[in-house]
């Protein structure tokens, strides 16, 4: 998959590609839909099918002070859109330019000016251009003036709700980690490079790979049982999330152990697959509680991560399966 750093770099050989267009934080299995009809308008078409996506999240531009809960960063983002097969992704930057030009602008300099679109697809729930002043109805009607195609897919969903990514997010942020994965079709993500740390751990006979906690995180605190992907391959472990009140009560942090590994993380970009919550945070009297406390919480995680080798509920999705 080739990666555009802003639709006035397009390169002449993607014009005129099939594009779902939106932020697709997560690139759950409802965005899914979306991808899989600009691939399938690409196919009939004769021509390539990608993605125009837009960096940073709106609301993050529009309200910095209150970070969103992103499921998915640019770089995890543009993984998943890889493992979905697609032969570009466009990446906007959201900014007062972007965000200044009506609807009747965006579609004429962005999609027919810079990328010579040949079909577009969008959820049904899409607002673009100043104000929010287009819709789907005003796209299709665009689609006609300017001769490309548009295809509207509706919400979906299974059971009760849609998928959406701020129900997801709130899965999160009560610990419903499987939840989250039934509706993103994978199990949930986060990404960091391995920091130093205090090296508590270490001296407790519990060494871990700490990464930083990125703003607006929402994760609830506490033991998760995941899976790590490095350099070296995939491990099992266990995750804590939270402010370490045992010791200095100070900034949220990432700490992972993991299972039969013995070697140096350090700089090193690692991924963790969220599995199952296991417990929430809290504050230990002594070093010797603290420790046989991670002792449970380690065979907890270990029971949860080798009943996943005989039977994972989320290997059957499309996604789970490209992204292993």
């Amino acid at each position: 998959m080739q990666i555009i750093k802003g639709s006035d770099s397009c390169p002449d050989a993607l014009k005129g590609a099939s594009l779902a267009i939106g932020n697709f934080d997560g690139v759950h299995r409802g965005h899914q839909v979306v991808l899989e009809a600009a691939m399938a308008a690409g196919r009939a078409a004769g021509s390539q099918a990608g993605v125009l996506t837009f960096e940073p999240h709106p609301r993050d531009f529009f309200q910095p002070a209150k970070p969103v809960f992103r499921l998915t960063p640019e770089a995890l983002k543009l993984q998943l859109f890889g493992a979905m097969g697609l032969d570009l992704a466009v990446t906007q930057t959201f900014d007062s330019a972007l965000s200044g030009r009506t609807a009747v602008e965006f579609v004429a300099e962005i999609l027919v000016g810079d990328l010579g679109v040949s079909h577009v697809v969008t959820g049904s729930d899409f607002k673009f251009g100043k104000g929010r002043d287009g819709d789907a109805a005003v796209l299709r009607q665009l689609g006609d003036t300017h001769g490309f195609g548009v295809t509207i897919v509706e919400p979906q969903g299974e059971g009760e709700g849609t998928f959406s990514s701020s129900r997801i997010r709130e899965h999160l942020r009560i610990g419903e980690t499987a939840t989250a994965a039934e509706e993103l079709g994978y199990w949930w993500r986060v990404r960091g490079t391995v920091v130093g740390g205090d090296r508590r751990g270490r001296l407790i006979g519990f060494p871990t790979a700490n990464i930083d906690v990125p703003r607006g995180f929402g994760l609830q605190h506490g033991i998760y049982a995941v899976r790590i992907h490095t350099r070296d391959g995939r491990f099992d472990g266990a995750s804590y999330l939270g402010t370490r009140p045992s010791f200095d009560d100070g900034a949220p942090s990432i700490e992972t152990f993991l299972f039969g590994f013995s070697g140096d993380l350090y700089g090193q970009e690692i991924e963790l697959e969220v599995i199952r919550f296991l417990r929430p945070d809290e504050k230990f009297e002594s070093a010797d509680a603290l420790v046989k406390q991670m002792t449970v919480d380690c065979e907890a995680s270990r029971d949860v991560l080798a009943g996943l080798d005989t039977q994972d509920p989320i290997a059957r999705f499309p996604m789970a399966r490209a992204l292993n």
